[in-house]
């Protein structure tokens, strides 16, 4: 028997991997051509959007979800993003799920203070 889960059971996975660093896990839920955009960046596939979760996770402390809606395979997450670098970002992400993997992750947030703590 197969259990399907359901995008926001996706969605919490995503997030409780990335928070836990565990980027084996992000990898099985992410589509092969998944398209990430972000505020401080893009990018394409697999390995490009691993990299981009990796470098933020070098200074991710904590992800604070404050809510989270799922619409079928659309879920939007609302978090703050505690980080070693910034004060508490707040930040959303909506992402979109096809054959139970992230097919698409869009991220928005004010990255002002992000961008200070890189270049301190």
């Amino acid at each position: 028997m197969t259990t399907t889960k359901s995008a926001r059971e996706i969605a919490e996975t995503y997030f409780a991997s990335w928070e836990a660093g565990d980027f084996e896990t992000i990898r099985e839920l992410l589509a092969e051509d998944v398209d990430f955009v972000g505020a401080l960046g893009t990018a394409s596939g697999i390995e490009e959007a691993l990299g981009g979760l990796k470098g933020l996770g070098q200074v991710l402390e904590k992800i604070d979800v404050q809510v989270r809606v799922a619409d079928g395979d659309d879920v939007i997450t609302w978090y703050d993003l505690h980080t070693s670098i910034a004060p508490a970002t707040p930040t959303v992400n909506w992402m979109h799920i096809e054959n139970g993997r992230i097919a698409r992750i869009r991220v928005t947030f004010d990255p002002r203070e992000l961008l200070a703590g890189f270049d301190r």
